[in-house]
């Protein structure tokens, strides 16, 4: 739902609550308001997604068309399948683009596309030449590649798409190579921790970049970064209470902080309802962990009810706060 649609009905919700709207009148009301889609925004709903589901099938089904091939097919022609696609999906985009629309959506369909394919052709260099390169390094370098183009097109998804590959390559770093820099950690510690700091910077650099481009403002990119952030912190949590707090690592120390900034910035600078269920049920699993580290340890019985009853206020607790937020911000 677009930034107006949701004010729109923020506004409506809060006029019906107040009882500004008699209750007759309120189906009227919504009626007029534009929240329910018309059939034409219907078609142009279902038009939009047959062109992005259309585009992953293509990319899709030529990477499977050669696998399935494979045996059958030389390798001067399965290069010159993915690069006359690739050839074409580009010349598609700068077709599209002289056409000087805005906000075209074949020009970014295409460009995804080809950006995808970019992917197929790496993978296909490396399986016919046997490169031997560890598998972190295709993502990586296929991110690298597809640099400039998500700089050229200003597209969010694309720029999701890039961030989606650097973090896949993070983790299988870590996993092949274990910590870096020094850092006594192991594998799967050091993968949450860059996972973490990664998706982290991204959420800050692109709440700030909102800010002076329109296009950065969707929603949804930013609450994607926000779980990609917010995950790998609430798995090192549950993993210092499973491990007895070992060590105590610094997750207990960033962990306050990130809660902290998460309310400070989207209950204050910019409100998220969103991004607050977040943090509440990073908070409810972190405490629910704990219970259970040391409930089920001494009496399983009475800990699993111990435990059952806690989950219980602490989920009334949390959904009673955010409604009376959400009252708030339609206010």
């Amino acid at each position: 739902m677009s930034s107006e649609r949701l004010n729109i009905r923020r506004q409506l919700t809060a006029l019906i609550e107040r009882g500004a709207i008699p209750r007759e009148q309120v189906a009227r009301a919504v009626a007029l308001s534009g929240l329910h889609p018309s059939g034409r925004a219907w078609g142009v709903f279902l038009d939009r997604l047959l062109l992005w589901l259309g585009t992953l099938a293509l990319a899709c089904g030529l990477l499977f068309l050669i696998a399935y091939n494979w045996a059958a097919m030389g390798r001067w022609l399965r290069f010159g399948l993915v690069q006359v696609a690739l050839v074409v999906a580009i010349g598609i985009y700068w077709w599209a683009v002289g056409r000087g629309e805005k906000d075209n959506l074949v020009a970014r369909a295409a460009l995804m596309a080809a950006s995808l394919l970019l992917g197929v052709l790496l993978a296909l260099f490396g399986q016919v030449y046997q490169t031997g390169t560890d598998p972190w390094q295709l993502f990586f370098f296929w991110a690298v590649l597809m640099l400039p183009w998500t700089l050229v097109a200003r597209f969010d998804a694309l720029w999701v798409l890039w961030l989606g590959l650097l973090n896949l390559s993070l983790a299988l770093y870590f996993r092949t190579w274990g910590g870096a820099f020094g850092l006594p950690f192991t594998s799967d510690t050091a993968a949450l921790w860059g996972l973490f700091a990664l998706n982290t910077v991204a959420l800050a650099l692109w709440e700030l970049g909102a800010r002076r481009w329109r296009w950065l403002s969707a929603g949804w990119a930013t609450r994607l970064l926000a779980l990609g952030g917010g995950i790998p912190l609430t798995l090192l949590m549950i993993t210092i209470i499973l491990d007895d707090w070992a060590g105590l690592t610094p997750a207990v120390l960033v962990y306050p902080v990130w809660l902290a900034a998460l309310y400070a910035i989207y209950r204050h600078w910019r409100a998220d309802l969103f991004m607050l269920a977040g943090g509440c049920l990073s908070v409810i699993t972190v405490v629910t962990f704990f219970l259970a580290r040391h409930l089920l340890w001494h009496a399983e019985t009475a800990g699993f009810l111990v435990l059952a009853v806690v989950v219980l206020e602490l989920g009334a607790a949390a959904a009673f706060w955010l409604k009376r937020l959400h009252a708030e911000m339609s206010s």
